[in-house]
């Protein structure tokens, strides 16, 4: 519940409440469905049949489906922003939620330098300029401190 009136938004509150959000979209289904029912079978007892043993099933299934998967569709973009929050923690930065409104890392620096492979063959090219150690090196973490 404290999740709720969280307004910097650090904390998902959507996995705690999905579980109620698919249980009470059943239910209002089910409602649906015996509405549809009632209400076929008040128009006419073969409409009724109809409703009650193809139609209606099939449309609270197809609906059911959908629901379901647009509610894993949710989950899952939660869950990868929450692993990644836990990746940037893990190398040694700081999540974004918790920097605030500082400046944002600047772009890396592009080649240092650039040999053109029109005609040259990698024998004929002279020696390859890069890092010291044989570019080995990690790229800095931007979330550092």
């Amino acid at each position: 519940m404290k999740a709720l009136f969280d307004f910097d938004f650090r904390k998902f509150v959507t996995p705690s409440i999905i579980k109620i959000v698919y249980i009470l979209i059943m239910v209002m289904l089910v409602v649906c469905y015996i509405g549809m029912v009632v209400s076929a079978f008040a128009a006419d007892t073969m409409l009724g049949f109809l409703v009650l043993i193809i139609i209606g099933p099939l449309f609270v299934l197809v609906y059911l489906v959908l629901v379901r998967a647009g509610l894993e569709s949710l989950i899952a973009s939660i869950r990868t922003a929450e692993n990644t929050a836990e990746l940037v923690r893990l190398a040694g930065g700081t999540p974004p939620f918790e920097a605030g409104n500082g400046p944002f890392p600047s772009n890396p620096s592009g080649p240092q330098s650039y040999t053109s492979p029109t005609t040259q063959y990698p024998s004929q090219r002279g020696p390859q300029t890069g890092p010291a150690d044989g570019g080995n090196t990690p790229p800095t973490n931007p979330y550092q401190k």
